[in-house]
């Protein structure tokens, strides 16, 4: 199938030329229905990434449009199959899935009748991916939950973070074994609007809980713009300090898709307003459209930034990981249409002009810790060299003549980092990592 290729342009512009650190969006096989706030996840089958979808709302957009179908995608042979059904008794939407290790656990979620009533989901799907097929449920969430965040600390336990229940926002942390079966409390978070919120999303970097946006209760549920910090006691994982920030009071979000890259997280997507599983707002505006936002946060520097350089969806519930690509199956993109792209992600460094060929431009040792060298073959006078952050910070500058240049890195935190060197209007680049 013909692939439509999208490329990214990133914020960083220096004198009208660029340095960029992109997204590049492929457009995959299409989904075999238009899905969106489908729980979505990846798997791996000897070897070959798949990309799992289950249950959503289709292009309808009624309450008789949420469904149970399941489908996955073939990264090798881009094409897509049905799978069985989400093992429920009604279609249901807002559910999040994560994988340890064969197997695929789908948590939460709710459903919707024929009168407006929704009912918020205690069940625990679990897919192993090996055989194709549901097992048993997992033991029931001691509180039913849906539009939560959801995610897996050290490839062992799955936190469920806040969300709905029923008729509420609520401030439980519950965490499930999946090798005992067995869920615990954790620290809730502070029971307050800020932190208590459904439609948000977020990830785990080590040993800290990150997640942002979502709503927040009271008139019309408004949108978070609330970035809120778990730091979890590895000595005893119910155990979580909770701090917030605010990066921008103009920036907030809804249903985005949520993906980590070393220590940088990033969303992609969703929308800035609140709205019900229809696609029109709580506040009574009407239709809402996504964002089409990429946010980007070091959880090193603490810095952050946007961009708006792809018209990703909105109404997202998960994002298929693998080591080079991350994948975004449906969602809702303008004039709330149900989408049925299958879009691939893949983080690149690109350069209007580079001139140095990589034998010309060497930096090393990469990995570094306390001081990278430079080496240039035919270096001229008023080299320029830069340093930035992986989203396009400019955090160091010089000029040099010489063909050898050291740096001290021991003041850089640990990280991705990239090198410009600046011959007149010609540009390279190199990656480089610091590990301390």
């Amino acid at each position: 199938m013909k692939k439509i290729l999208f490329t990214l342009i990133s914020l960083l512009i220096i004198c009208l030329q660029s340095n960029a650190q992109t997204w590049s969006v492929t457009e995959l096989a299409i989904m075999p229905e238009p899905v969106t706030n489908n729980a979505v996840c990846e798997g791996f089958v000897n070897g070959v990434p798949y990309v799992y979808s289950f249950g959503g709302l289709d292009s309808t957009k009624l309450y008789s449009g949420i469904h149970l179908r399941s489908f996955r995608y073939n990264t090798q042979t881009d094409t897509w199959e049905q799978i069985p059904d989400l093992p429920d008794t009604l279609g249901k939407i807002a559910a999040a899935a994560n994988r340890v290790e064969d197997t695929i656990y789908i948590i939460g979620g709710y459903h919707v009748f024929a009168n407006g009533n929704e009912l918020s989901s205690n069940k625990v799907h679990r897919f192993d991916v090996n055989a194709n097929v549901f097992l048993a449920d997992g033991a029931d969430i001691p509180i039913a939950i849906d539009d939560h965040v959801q995610a897996v600390w050290r490839d062992s336990l799955i936190f469920v973070v806040t969300g709905w229940s029923n008729t509420t926002n609520v401030a439980n942390v519950q965490i499930y074994n999946p090798y005992s079966d067995v869920w615990t409390a954790g620290t809730s978070v502070p029971s307050n609007s800020d932190y208590k919120s459904f439609g948000a999303s977020g990830e785990i970097i080590d040993d800290t809980i990150y997640y942002f946006g979502g709503t927040r209760i009271g008139f019309n549920f408004p949108a978070q713009n609330n970035l809120r910090k778990g730091v979890i006691n590895p000595n005893d994982p119910t155990q979580i300090t909770w701090s917030d920030t605010v990066l921008d009071v103009n920036i907030k979000g809804y249903r985005m898709a949520a993906t980590t890259l070393g220590s940088d997280i990033f969303w992609f997507g969703g929308s800035d307003v609140t709205y019900n599983y229809n696609g029109i707002a709580y506040n009574g505006s009407g239709g809402v459209d996504p964002t089409n936002r990429e946010l980007w946060y070091s959880t090193v520097t603490k810095a952050w930034d946007t961009s708006f350089a792809y018209n990703y969806p909105m109404d997202l519930r998960g994002i298929a990981e693998t080591n080079q690509f991350r994948y975004i199956a449906g969602g809702m993109l303008a004039g709330q249409e149900v989408s049925n792209k299958l879009l691939q992600l893949n983080y690149a460094i690109t350069n209007t002009e580079d001139i140095f060929s990589h034998d010309i431009v060497h930096v090393y040792p990469n990995p570094t810790q306390n001081i990278l060298n430079i080496s240039l073959k035919n270096p001229t006078i008023g080299n320029q060299i830069k340093i930035f952050t992986a989203f396009g910070q400019l955090i160091d500058e010089f000029e040099t003549s010489k063909g050898q240049y050291q740096i001290n890195t021991e003041n850089y935190l640990s990280g991705v980092y990239f090198l410009q060197v600046v011959d007149k209007n010609k540009i390279a680049s190199r990656k480089f990592v610091i590990s301390k």
